[in-house]
């Protein structure tokens, strides 16, 4: 068994490493080198992908969706592969927590709902792809992006229990607080009727 310090050593370079992926603002650099504008200047400003569908191209939007996720799902694997269950469930955390708050950005960053399906699709396939129908379903039935992630998000703590993840159900939760928290003022347009349907330029 190795060294509590050496053990947690470890469990902090992953942490480093998940937050440095997730801190990526693929949004940012997919707009500017396309030539689509600042996007902090675009409809909300977030970084994510449903601001960059207000630019109009659904390309950039799309490349984003996938980018965003695929960074919380590349520090899950990653970690998973090389130091164990906790390391790949502590990168996904910090990846999340990357993409919301990085430094790059003065830690003004997205919204980490890609990102957030992304972790748990590589975290827990069969929850993921519960997740991302719930996003779907609701965001469909509503036409309003918010409505889908906040759906989905409170939607994974009982997809961890009904299918089997209990291990993973304290990250769940975290992250269903942090997708609440950060839709703070969606939460206030949807009570005010003024929230903005999918695909509205900003």
């Amino acid at each position: 068994m190795p060294p509590v310090e050496s053990t947690l050593t470890a469990l902090g370079l992953w942490a480093l490493l998940g937050y440095l992926l997730g801190s990526i603002p693929f949004g940012m650099v997919i707009t500017k080198a396309m030539g689509l504008g600042n996007l902090r200047q675009i409809g909300s400003g977030n970084i994510g992908a449903t601001n960059v569908l207000r630019t109009g191209n659904k390309g950039a939007a799309a490349a984003t969706l996938l980018l965003d996720g695929g960074k919380g799902a590349a520090a899950v694997l990653l970690a998973r592969a090389v130091a164990g269950e906790d390391a790949a469930q502590l990168a996904g955390l910090l990846a999340f927590l990357g993409h919301c708050f990085p430094v790059w950005l003065g830690f003004k960053g997205g919204k980490g709902v890609a990102t957030f399906l992304g972790l748990m699709l590589a975290l827990a396939w069969p929850v993921g792809i519960a997740c991302c129908l719930t996003w779907l379903a609701a965001a469909f039935a509503s036409r309003i992006s918010s409505v889908g992630a906040l759906v989905a998000a409170l939607s994974a703590p009982v997809w961890m229990q009904l299918l089997g993840y209990g291990g993973a159900m304290a990250l769940a939760v975290v992250l269903m607080a942090v997708v609440f928290w950060r839709h703070g003022a969606n939460i206030a347009r949807l009570r005010a009727g003024t929230e903005p349907k999918i695909g509205k330029k900003g």
